[in-house]
């Protein structure tokens, strides 16, 4: 592959990169921090309501609280729980499900409030949101539900991070004291990162290279069988394509219309349906990427399968409400 080709991709990729690295260097050093500061019963009180009934250990609500202000770091602390052996493959699925609802409400303050609901008014933007809302919060309800079923205490080993910490014949004066418990937390968080961010680089290269011959338009070609089976109008086709690539292009598209060609239920259902399209697009884009960095591609792969299909599923359900 030739030079020119391949160093624009790494002037773009890399920032990203980078960026990506530093949020899940400050996940795993917290999950590290919390656990051995002992903060674990302080920082997980609220979300004992979900991890527990799922039988999940608390170190997972540090995880879900963390999750609400960035998604990277909160999955870069799952991703320390499941390389401890905290959590196994099934009990970190749970746990990625249920962090959904806690991952949108970051989005709600620095998205959905300040750009897409003075786009769309307040009447569908509220709609849209509560909707986005709802949909998560189902989700991380399945979660709940599926840990409930599906996990028992052979699935997690809320020890392992301790016992873990506790490696390597440090001394009792050692383990005491808050420098040696930080650069512990360091060592540790280096380790993860040295793994991880390599990997994630080269995914996002290669990806990137992809998209480039590519041609993801193809994916919006679902859009016209999808509005006219739920009794879309015509006129949802277009909106539904540039919702699919850029959701405030797609609001600023559909507003002119609300209440003129467009209920405010219709309005909903089509940006709604812009989000299915949308997942094929970004699960390229950013998905793939990104989870395959901070997983591998087998677990990565279960992730953005559990992710996607929980979605599609949630989302067609609030359509059909909408619409019937």
């Amino acid at each position: 592959m030739q030079t020119s080709t391949v160093l624009p991709v790494l002037f773009e990729v890399l920032p990203r990169v980078a960026r990506i690295a530093v949020y899940i260097a400050l996940g795993v050093f917290a999950a590290n921090l919390v656990v051995a500061f002992g903060l674990v019963e302080r920082i997980a009180g609220l979300s004992r309501y979900l991890t527990s009934p799922a039988n999940l250990p608390d170190e997972v609500g540090t995880a879900i609280v963390t999750t609400a202000a960035s998604t990277t770091a909160g999955y870069g602390m799952l991703a320390e729980f499941r390389e401890s052996g905290v959590l196994d493959d099934r009990a970190t699925l749970v746990a990625v499900t249920i962090n959904t609802f806690f991952g949108f409400v970051q989005h709600i303050f620095t998205f959905y409030w300040p750009v897409l609901i003075p786009i769309l008014g307040r009447e569908v933007g509220f709609m849209y949101v509560g909707a986005r809302a709802a949909i998560a919060l189902a989700i991380t309800l399945t979660g709940v539900v599926a840990g409930a079923v599906l996990l028992s205490k052979q699935n997690v080993t809320p020890s392992a991070l301790a016992e873990t910490d506790g490696a390597g014949g440090t001394t009792d004066e050692d383990e005491s004291g808050v420098r040696s418990m930080v650069e512990d937390a360091g060592r540790k968080t280096w380790k993860t990162v040295r793994r991880i961010v390599p990997r994630l680089a080269v995914v996002y290269v290669l990806v990137t290279l992809l998209l480039q011959t590519t041609d993801l338009e193809s994916f919006t070609e679902l859009a016209s069988p999808l509005t006219n089976l739920v009794g879309l109008p015509g006129a949802a086709v277009p909106v539904v394509v540039a919702f699919a690539f850029d959701t405030t292009t797609g609001a600023a598209t559909i507003a002119p219309a609300i209440g003129e060609t467009f209920t405010p239920k219709q309005a909903v259902a089509t940006m709604l349906i812009g989000g299915i399209i949308s997942f094929a697009v970004s699960t390229f884009k950013r998905s793939i990427p990104f989870q395959y960095g901070i997983w591998g591609p087998e677990f990565g792969s279960k992730v953005i399968a559990v992710n996607t299909g929980l979605k599609i599923v949630f989302i067609a359900i609030a359509v059909a409400l909408l619409v019937a």
